[in-house]
Formats: structure tokens, C-alpha cells, sequence
């Protein structure tokens, strides 16, 4: 009987412990629900080593700063209507803010403006819209990388002759911005000409049956800049195809691994990169803050670098080739 009775009281005790247990528990996770920031990144595609190093450090920062991270993207970086959609969803479900890398400078403005009146921040990352009432830009000074990588590019060709533009998506902000800074430090020479521009629209495959077609038009052509990392594959590949490699010289954006091999084999004579992994850290990290009611700085300027094959083994350098490596 004595150990049927403690049978009898244990099982009273654990029972009543799990009905304390459940009885609170909704509470609990109610407060932990309420501590979490939701923040919405909706940059231009859901592909590419650009984009997937931005994502990881925006998961770095979604974990320190206990954010759920909605990361979305349409298929291709032409799609600026798959971005609108994807505002508009992120708006219904009650963000707490917005990280946007915008398509289209003017076609993203009215849904920015939506996000506002709803009373969602809005900050732009990597590519800026046409909004007031967006917070901050985080990303590089596009028009500064558009001069520097002119200005290497006039090293390499002289001031005589042709040279040739594969840009990505006209409209883009930063690729408008990267095209303006480059065409004007090139007007400074009157003897060198651009000889032809065309966008990819990101696609790697248009951007080599372009860049072919260019040389192809314009046989004289000495020195060719690709202004994303989509661009610079195609680019890149269409000269070595065309066994140019080394007589055409290319100055390219970001760093793939395809381009990094080609710099080591002469293809690729400088690239200039910028800090994926500090756009999205510094974005979530931005987005709490502003989701919290805080000011912010109106601009971040995260940088780029003109690296070669003489300081690409340079440590600081390194880490921003291969920000995973410890």
C-alpha cells in the first residue's frame, strides 16, 4: 500500500508541475515573441556570391541583436515588380522595418513612401530609391568605385583609343552611379573613347555574348570595366574565350571566385570590391535601432578597394577576398 500511495503522489506532482509548466508557458513565449525585431531585407536576387555574403552577415547581426530575418529576392535583378510585391507583403505582415536594395531607382519610390505612412523604416542598402522618407543608405559610394575604376583602366590603356562599358540594369541606382563616375573621369581625355555600353541585366551569359558582340564591332577595342560581379563573369569569359586575355584589359566589380582565378591568370588586371558582409551586418544592425525609435546616421559609407595581383595578399585585403576565413 506504502508504495502505491508514493506512486499515487508522484504522479500528482508531476502532473500538477506540467500543468504550472503549460499554464505559463504561453505568457513566456508571448514576451519572448515581443523581445524579437522582425526586419525584412529585400534585395535584387536571390542568387550570386554578392548576395549570399550580404545574407551571412545579416544572419551574424539577426543573432546578436535576436532578429527574425526575412531574407527575400526575386528571381533576377530585372524584376523590380517582384520587389514591389514583396514590399507590399512584408507591409501587411507588420515588419518592424525594412532593408531595401532597390532594382529601380524610381519605379520602388511609391511602395518606400507606403512603408512610411504605415509607420515602417525604411533603409536602402547597396543601391539607394528615389524616397524621402527613407532613413539611411548603407553600402559604397558607387560614383567614387565608377572613378576608380576608370582611373585604373586609363593606367592600363593610355589615353588613345577605344574602350568598352557591361553594365547590369539601367536604373539601378548604383549601377547609374558607377556608369556616371567612370564616363566622367574619361571625358577628361579627349582621345579616348567609349566605344560602345551595354547591360546584362546580372545575367553572366548575356554579359559574354555582349561583351563578344562589342569586340566583335569594335576590333580596336583596348580596355573593357564590368560594373557587377554578373558583368565581370561574363566579361571575363567572353575575352578568354576570344583568346584576348591579357591585349584587352578588363577592370571588373566584387570578387567571385571565377574572377579571383582570373586575376591570378592575367584576364582580370584589377577588380574593384566592396563589403557585402558589412552591408548586411551594419543593415540589420540599423534596422533594430530604427525599429526601436532611434536615430540613425543619414549615410554609411562601407567602402571599396582597387585590388591586384600586388596587393591582393595583403592581410586587410585577404579578409575582405574571404570575409569567412578566420
Amino acid at each position: 500500500m506504502k508504495i502505491k500511495q508514493l506512486i499515487l503522489r508522484f504522479g500528482v506532482l508531476m502532473i500538477l508541475f506540467i500543468s504550472a509548466g503549460s499554464c505559463s508557458s504561453p505568457m513566456d513565449l508571448r514576451a519572448v515573441e515581443e523581445s524579437v525585431t522582425r526586419v525584412s531585407m529585400i534585395v535584387k536576387m536571390d542568387h550570386g556570391d554578392y548576395w549570399k555574403t550580404i545574407k551571412m552577415g545579416a544572419e551574424v547581426a539577426a543573432k546578436e541583436y535576436n532578429v527574425k530575418l526575412d531574407f527575400m529576392a526575386p528571381a533576377n535583378e530585372n524584376d523590380y515588380k517582384g520587389q514591389i510585391a514583396l514590399m507590399e507583403k512584408s507591409i501587411q505582415n507588420g515588419t518592424d522595418a525594412i532593408i531595401l536594395s532597390a532594382s529601380d531607382y524610381m519605379a520602388l519610390a511609391q511602395v518606400t513612401d507606403q512603408a512610411s505612412y504605415y509607420g515602417i523604416p525604411v533603409l536602402s542598402m547597396d543601391a539607394e530609391v528615389a524616397s524621402a522618407k527613407v532613413k539611411s543608405y548603407i553600402g559604397a559610394n558607387n560614383y567614387e568605385a565608377g572613378q576608380k575604376a576608370a582611373e585604373r583602366l586609363v593606367e592600363l590603356t593610355g589615353t588613345k583609343g577605344e574602350i568598352g562599358i557591361v553594365n547590369f540594369v539601367k536604373g539601378a541606382r548604383n549601377a547609374d552611379q558607377r556608369e556616371e563616375g567612370f564616363t566622367d573621369y574619361i571625358a577628361r581625355f579627349p582621345d579616348l573613347k567609349i566605344a560602345d555600353t551595354e547591360y546584362c541585366g546580372s545575367d553572366e551569359k548575356l554579359a559574354d555574348k555582349l561583351t563578344k558582340t562589342m569586340i566583335h564591332d569594335f576590333p580596336e577595342i583596348k580596355g573593357i570595366v564590368a560594373l557587377n560581379a554578373e558583368a565581370s563573369i561574363g566579361a571575363g569569359k567572353a575575352i578568354d574565350d576570344l583568346g584576348y586575355g591579357g591585349r584587352i584589359k578588363l577592370v571588373t566589380f566584387d570578387n567571385p571566385p571565377e574572377m579571383l582565378e582570373k586575376l591570378q591568370e592575367g584576364t582580370v588586371q584589377a577588380m574593384v570590391v566592396q563589403n557585402p558582409y558589412s552591408n548586411g551586418y551594419l543593415a540589420v544592425a540599423s534596422a533594430v535601432q530604427l525599429a526601436e525609435g532611434k536615430s540613425i546616421s543619414e549615410r554609411y559609407d562601407t567602402g571599396t578597394k582597387l585590388i591586384d595581383l600586388d596587393n591582393m595578399l595583403w592581410p586587410d585585403n585577404q579578409k575582405l577576398l574571404f570575409p569567412f576565413i578566420k
